[in-house]
């Protein structure tokens, strides 16, 4: 039986990390489910990792549903979680509500919407009409060309009050998870500190109730300089199957991220 956000939220209840990956295909989610991953993320990163692009901007709704339903063909456990991609959600409610519901009908359990308090009305918005939402705040690829490239976010005292100030809007907008990317470990706690509702982290802290990483860069495939927070995990194993088993006990045992993931 497929996982729920109730189980998601028992285990962060319980202290019980959850391991979450990337994923664009059956034959990965049917792999990445008998190592005991919790959760799968279809993610605009397919725009960098699948199609060869500089960034996810160029990916489109249609390619996020389409490979929600090659995802939901191969995982039967799964928590699915599906990114809203450039342009899909930077619209009105009312549009962004419409690009939502293709993707719950794809097999998406939540979307991902990236953004911090600006888009408080759009989340209360789908909430209020049964979509679930996972908030991403700090480092939001999307804003590559705004912020001039992958840098890390929240630095500057102004900044990190804007995020954490966000991250509390967005929870009581009615955002179910927050998912918190590239900003510097003592933020990344705050976050924690400061929500109440499960974080994901990538680049964040292992005090977050879960951590993800992309299917591509925890396999060594990434096809540029692996960002600071990712670990190539098939380095110690050998296999596809040793390697997201050795990330699912290293997120559980909060091993993994150790501090040298992490931004000061």
């Amino acid at each position: 039986m497929r996982k729920t956000i109730l189980d998601l939220y028992s285990m962060a209840s319980k202290g019980e990390k959850i391991a979450m990956l990337t994923c664009y295909d059956s034959s990965f989610a049917r792999v990445l489910e008998q190592q005991g991953i919790d959760a799968i993320l279809i993610g605009d990163s397919l725009g960098m990792v699948v199609q060869g692009h500089d960034s996810p901007v160029p990916v489109t709704l249609d390619d996020i549903v389409y490979h929600t339903q090659c995802v939901c063909r191969g995982s039967k456990n799964a928590f699915i979680l599906s990114d809203m991609p450039f342009g899909s959600s930077q619209v009105s409610p009312q549009e962004t509500f419409k690009n939502a519901v293709k993707l719950i009908q794809a097999g998406a359990q939540m979307v991902k919407i990236e953004g911090g308090m600006e888009m408080c009305d759009t989340v209360q918005f789908l909430v209020k009409r049964g979509i679930p939402v996972c908030a991403h705040i700090g480092l939001t690829p999307q804003s590559v060309n705004q912020v001039g490239g992958f840098k890390v976010q929240g630095r500057a005292e102004k900044e990190a009050q804007y995020i954490l100030h966000s991250a509390k809007l967005l929870e009581e907008a009615g955002a179910s998870l927050l998912l918190i990317e590239a900003v510097p470990y003592s933020l990344a706690n705050q976050l924690c500190e400061h929500v109440s509702i499960p974080t994901i982290g990538i680049g964040a802290s292992p005090q977050c109730s879960g951590q993800v990483l992309v299917i591509y860069d925890m396999l060594g495939l990434g096809a540029y300089i692996p960002p600071r927070f990712v670990k190539a995990f098939i380095k110690e194993t050998g296999s596809i199957e040793e390697a997201v088993k050795l990330y699912v006990n290293e997120v559980k045992s909060s091993q993994f991220p150790a501090l040298e993931h992490c931004y000061n």
